[in-house]
């Protein structure tokens, strides 16, 4: 379960990105709301609390510090600041007066909790402070009040001084209620922050679900439609953008379908015609096959300004006469119909009775075992090394090397000439029908189908084909080298194996 839900949400995937854009943006949007309400809330508590606490501090200095005489006693101070410090506003009073010229008494409601060392500097120096008065200006001293902590708890202390004369006075509450309100607002939009954000991430999870099914249904139609499955079309629901999309998906299936039937029904009229004239050329051709061997048994006997046109006519018949059997055989592998017929094959011998029947015994080197017995096709092994080791006499010059050996469950046969290469640029097209390394020269002895037919039989086989160049020590090419690789294991090769061009037909002798 969460190994699926770890794959639908990979680092890659649109989903995950949705619910992630999602979260934050609730995050961003809850925090914001969140700290604009923490604000708010905190300053009207704070002034609320601040503006009651100085507003009764300033109506009791007036109406208890006034009627003090200018130079009062340390008693009346402190009796004073107990009688201020008795209201409901919750504060502690300490009022600064003067016995003599010089000569400073304090008066406090509580000396254990409120001392002259609990008011700032700052703040003393400020009310102290004898403004002139002006319009602008009536009275020459003001109530301060400044915020202040005292063993992580916070205080308010604000001060005033009695106009015309008279004590000055100081007031310190706590704010530890407030602080504590705050802390369980601040708890409490903390928690609605992060309840916005799992309800986000929920919802981002349903809005992707929604958008997305129709995505993830145009991703497996195009994947259907790129395994071949033509007809796969989508159904359309809505007038939104994505079933805008979906027709189009449907039209462009229906367009590709149209025109691969086209062109499947153009390549089977070409396959067609192909496999209809090489049949058809194959009767006359029997005939002038026959003629040409008549002619070429009685060459000798005929006049030598003849003779040379006959013996181009005896070998352009039996070049013509390849090229109808390999165009033959290139569209029985078109059209499917190619048939494997696998026997017991020693593979030394084959390459022995192919090399042994086209005379090529002086030019070639065989570097086999004897007993090396694989599960092949004869006629279809016959016509790859036919193809692999003509090809190497005519285009690299002999000495022509086949080696043989089996390595990891598979047959490998080399066939290294010591000619000059391939060219880097044609080994890539060197398995290609009627394929010219070079434009100059269309014309050669050869069909230009041989190493494609060779190519198809490996292919059938379940097998391959590459071709390189070899590297002598010096540094420079020294030949090329035509590797067949076929599996040693035949039930490998199940009832049909697919080719280049078409499906081929596999028969177990």
């Amino acid at each position: 379960m969460s190994r699926g839900i770890l794959a639908r949400l990979r680092l890659s995937s649109l989903r995950l990105r949705l619910v992630v854009v999602f979260a934050l943006v609730a995050l961003t949007a809850a925090v914001a709301a969140s700290g604009i309400a923490y604000w708010l809330n905190r300053e009207a508590v704070l002034t609320r609390t601040q503006d009651g606490a100085l507003n009764d501090f300033r109506q009791e200095m007036q109406n208890r510090v006034a009627t003090l005489p200018l130079r009062p006693g340390q008693e009346d101070l402190r009796r004073t600041a107990e009688q201020m410090a008795s209201g409901s506003a919750d504060y502690q009073v300490l009022l600064l007066g003067e016995r003599d010229e010089g000569k400073p008494i304090v008066g406090a409601s509580d000396p254990d909790d409120f001392t002259l060392a609990d008011v700032p500097v700052s703040l003393r120096e400020a009310v102290d402070t004898r403004r002139p008065v002006t319009d602008a200006n009536p009275y020459p001293y003001h109530l301060f009040w400044q915020r202040t902590e005292r063993g992580g708890t916070p205080y308010l202390v604000g001060g005033t001084r009695i106009d015309g004369g008279g004590p000055a006075g100081y007031m310190f509450k706590s704010l530890a209620a407030e602080k504590a309100d705050l802390n369980s607002l601040a708890w409490s939009l903390g928690i609605a922050t992060a309840l916005a954000v799992a309800g986000s991430v929920l919802l981002a999870q349903v809005a992707a679900t929604t958008v997305l099914r129709p995505v993830h249904r145009l991703g497996e139609a195009a994947r259907q439609l790129g395994e071949g499955k033509l007809d796969t079309r989508l159904r359309v629901t809505g007038e939104d953008e994505l079933a805008d999309l979906s027709r189009t998906f449907n039209g462009a299936a229906e367009s590709l379908q149209k025109k691969v039937a086209d062109m499947s029904a153009r390549e089977e009229s070409s396959r067609r015609f192909v496999a209809d004239m090489s049949h058809e050329l194959r009767t006359p051709l029997t005939a002038l096959t026959a003629v040409t061997e008549v002619l070429e048994d009685e060459q000798d006997a005929l006049d030598p300004m003849i003779a040379p046109a006959v013996a181009l006519v005896v070998s352009e018949t039996r070049r013509l006469n390849d090229l109808v059997e390999n165009l033959m055989e290139v569209t029985r592998f078109d059209a499917g119909t190619a048939r494997l017929v696998l026997d017991d094959v020693d593979i030394a011998d084959q390459i022995t009775a192919c090399v042994d029947a086209r005379a090529w015994l002086d030019a070639v080197e065989l570097d086999a075992e004897r007993g090396i017995v694989v599960p092949l096709d004869p006629r279809r092994l016959d016509v790859i090394l036919a193809n692999l080791i003509g090809n190497a006499l005519k285009h690299g010059g002999s000495p022509v090397r086949v080696s043989v050996r089996t390595e990891d469950g598979e047959l490998v046969i080399a066939v290294r000439d010591h000619g000059p290469g391939i060219p880097e640029e044609v080994l890539p097209h060197v398995f290609d029908r009627f394929y010219k390394a070079s434009a100059s020269r269309p014309r050669s002895d050869g069909s230009g189908l041989g190493l494609s037919i060779a190519m198809e039989n490996a292919l059938i086989h379940g097998g391959s084909i590459t071709a390189s160049n070899s590297v002598g020590e010096d540094g420079e090419v020294d030949g090329a080298v035509f590797v067949l690789r076929l599996p040693l294991d035949a039930s490998g090769i199940t009832s049909e194996v697919k080719t280049r061009s078409g499906r081929g037909e596999v028969e177990e002798a």
